[in-house]
């Protein structure tokens, strides 16, 4: 079953379907992953046969005769982000379907024919440049630290950023602050379940805020341990004693591998739930001002329609706002020729008191960008004003 989707839609040429196609293989390969087996290209009406828990992104090319725009309208149904894409110099309200008009677009450049760029927007959106992948490695150092070592290179490796509580946390920095924001910034935590794992308050702590702030947790469970009853919902992996190496590893390439293959897919399964709960979270609070979601698009931006008929728009953020991220949607707004101010919109939950007064300080003091919590949506809405 494959891990990440990819639907083109639209008028389409062969070489620029070509070129596509040759660009995300290129680029999806240094994580390990091959297309046509993890990354599904599908286009036009085998758009419907994807893996609907997959993460997922489509483009549509669009022309004079909108072709296939019923399927576009399918998938923006389904609340997943759809590309508009045209050539500078096309007329793009004649090109693209009205339902994708408040979509943040795609504009080609005439000397990018590999389509490299819009390969790396499309990437962008399922999560899949190397910034966007972060792995968490919760485990106890006297039962699987060989093990959690080897898991740490092993995914660094596939152009993942792991946080392993050993190597990530340097001589002066305040330890727990560190690794609660780094777990917050996670799209996957890696439990390594050993025999005494939640006789530590740490791990527990760890597991508690990865489950509540929606990470979802893959669980690699070693030989002959009962399993707890508070993941019998989870993802697991059973060790055999075969297995591991040693008592606290490292464990077998094989199984290593099966675990590193895991991750991917628990991760794409994470990408596209919490992109969905922070997008469903967010039309709750513009409808209740009287606005209206309108679409998702590039960089998966979501078109807010307004009362007053401006449109403003959001880019949300499934981890830890930064100064650095607040930089790269003014700039990617200013990109799109977006008359608003644009709006970062993050969920709150596990975000320490001291990093959101830091969030709103910045809030108050950069005008190119507001960083807003989806649960005061509404509340800002109404005073929103166009950038001076």
């Amino acid at each position: 079953m494959s891990i990440y989707e990819i639907g083109v839609i639209g008028n389409v040429s062969p070489t620029q379907a070509e070129a596509l196609s040759v660009s995300l293989t290129g680029l999806v390969t240094d994580f390990g992953l091959e297309v046509g087996r993890d990354v599904m290209i599908r286009y036009g009406a085998e758009v419907k046969e994807r893996n609907r828990h997959a993460a997922v992104v489509s483009v549509y090319f669009g022309s004079p005769d909108q072709p296939e725009k019923e399927i576009a309208r399918a998938m923006v149904r389904a609340s997943s982000p759809v590309i508009p894409v045209v050539s500078k110099g096309d007329d793009f309200p004649a090109c693209i379907p009205d339902f994708l008009q408040h979509a943040n677009a795609f504009y080609l450049r005439p000397g990018d024919k590999k389509l490299d760029e819009l390969a790396s927007a499309m990437l962008e959106c399922v999560g899949l440049l190397r910034r966007q992948r972060r792995v968490f490695v919760s485990y106890r150092r006297i039962e699987a630290r060989s093990a959690a070592m080897q898991l740490h290179d092993l995914l660094s490796a596939c152009g993942f950023d792991v946080f392993l509580d050993t190597h990530d946390v340097r001589p002066g920095e305040p330890f727990q602050e560190v690794l609660w924001q780094r777990l917050y910034d996670s799209d996957v935590m890696v439990m390594l379940d050993t025999p005494t794992y939640f006789a530590s308050k740490w791990t527990r702590q760890e597991l508690g805020r990865a489950r509540a702030k929606e990470i979802h947790v893959l669980r690699v469970i070693w030989p002959d341990h009962k399993s707890h009853r508070v993941m019998e919902f989870g993802e697991s992996v059973y060790l055999a004693p075969e297995d591991l190496s040693g008592a606290d590893g490292p464990i077998v390439p094989e199984t290593a591998e099966r675990i590193v293959r895991s991750v991917e897919g628990l991760r794409s399964r994470s990408i596209a739930s919490r992109y969905m709960s922070i997008t469903g979270k967010l039309r709750v609070e513009v409808e209740r001002v009287g606005a209206k979601v309108t679409g998702i698009g590039a960089h998966r931006a979501i078109s807010i329609l307004l009362e007053d008929g401006r449109t403003i728009w959001a880019y949300p953020v499934v981890g830890v706002p930064t100064a650095e991220l607040l930089n790269d949607v003014a700039t990617k707004a200013r990109e799109a020729h977006q008359d608003e101010t644009p709006m970062l919109v993050y969920d709150h939950l596990g975000i320490g008191k001291q990093w959101r007064d830091h969030l709103e300080w910045l809030d108050a003091n950069i005008a190119s960008v507001r960083a807003v919590a989806v649960v005061d949506a509404a509340d800002k809405l109404p005073e929103w004003e166009t950038e001076e």
